[in-house]
């Protein structure tokens, strides 16, 4: 018997304690590879790093759209070939900040306009070609801004992708605790009203917490922190449009899956999932907090 009065097989439980085990391993093992890679790789080699994440998302899409053998393989290799020409463009510094615009704006179009249409409606692409322009449309602006970002600084990065994971943990606190009317009972049955704004609450508070912190050494006399600093409330709109941007993040993940029959993305983070189940939600933040910080710190790109 559990505190919730609930009867569960012994097999159960241990199923349950094996696959947290799992997951702690998984994070323990992966976590100071991606800070190492984060704070201690120069930008060509974080350029690298996330490039492998790129390809493997890319990877995970084509699960979702259930391509046969060669679509994959075709959708692979041109998904390699945007890769190598957006490695080029960086390394030549010249012309990455308009393909990261143009990324960035057909992302925040995306996200804006085309997937809460299509959420709204249970509908998902059909066709190749949409199949293959949407998962490009999903993952290549989120790699542009995981460079671009860090290229300012590794800590405005973490800034942004902060919101998302403490959107992610007070959702899923506040919805264990009083969660009670489903949020999209047809796409993830475990979302709760309740937990999403318990979700943007925290991200509210984190945004106060950072403003403090903003205050210490060394961060108070970077430039970037003080933009934002300037923004004022504005920020904190800013902030929240970024939370409740990673929840649709989630939930579309979640909806291509559920269309695939698939339960993880893939199994190569073992306990997690693959790339797509753990980026899912930054895929739908990162691109617009690229275009925020495009126009805002035009300066120092």
């Amino acid at each position: 018997m559990v505190p919730n009065g609930r009867t569960y097989p012994n097999g159960f439980l241990s199923g349950a304690r094996a696959v947290l085990k799992t997951r702690i391993i998984t994070a323990l093992a992966v976590l100071p590879i991606v800070l190492v890679a984060l704070f201690a790789f120069p930008n060509w080699a974080w350029d690298i790093f996330t490039l492998g994440i790129v390809l493997a998302a890319c990877w995970e899409w084509s699960r979702f759209c259930q391509f046969e053998a060669p679509h994959k393989i075709r959708y692979f290799i041109f998904s390699t070939l945007l890769c190598g020409a957006i490695f080029y463009a960086y390394l030549d510094g010249k012309s990455i900040v308009s393909i990261a615009l143009i990324g960035f704006t057909f992302g925040a179009i995306f996200w804006f306009v085309v997937a809460p249409v299509w959420l709204a409606r249970s509908a998902r692409p059909q066709s190749y070609t949409v199949k293959t322009l949407t998962g490009w449309v999903i993952i290549f602006p989120t790699w542009l801004a995981l460079l671009v970002l860090h290229d300012i600084s590794p800590w405005l990065l973490l800034t942004f992708a902060v919101i998302v994971w403490v959107a992610d943990v007070f959702a899923y606190f506040v919805g264990k605790a009083i969660g009670k009317n489903k949020l999209a009972p047809a796409i993830s049955p475990g979302k709760t009203i309740e937990g999403a704004l318990g979700g943007m609450a925290g991200v509210v508070l984190y945004f106060f917490l950072w403003q403090l912190l903003a205050q210490t050494e060394p961060f108070r006399v970077e430039t970037w922190v003080l933009q934002l600093q300037a923004q004022g409330y504005w920020l904190l709109a800013v902030f929240v449009l970024l939370g409740v941007l990673s929840v649709q993040g989630d939930l579309f993940e979640s909806w291509m899956k559920r269309g695939a029959n698939l339960k993880d993305s893939s199994n190569l983070l073992p306990g997690h999932g693959g790339i797509l189940d753990r980026i899912d939600a930054l895929t739908s933040t990162l691109p617009v907090a690229g275009l925020y910080v495009l126009f805002l710190f035009a300066r120092l790109i």
